[in-house]
């Protein structure tokens, strides 16, 4: 394994990383709510660019 690590380390460490970035996207969609508006700037975008 990189740098001497135990095969057990690394893979607690790769889950807890992949754990932490799943949780951290699931934070911003909950908060942050970034797709609510989504339908709307895909048909300002249209508009803009001349389709329907």
């Amino acid at each position: 394994m990189p740098a001497g690590v135990s095969w057990g380390k690394y893979l607690k460490f790769t889950t807890c990383a992949i754990l932490s970035m799943l949780a951290g996207s699931q934070v911003v969609h909950i908060y942050y709510r970034p797709l609510d508006d989504l339908d709307k700037y895909i048909e300002d975008a249209k508009k803009r660019a001349g389709m329907s």
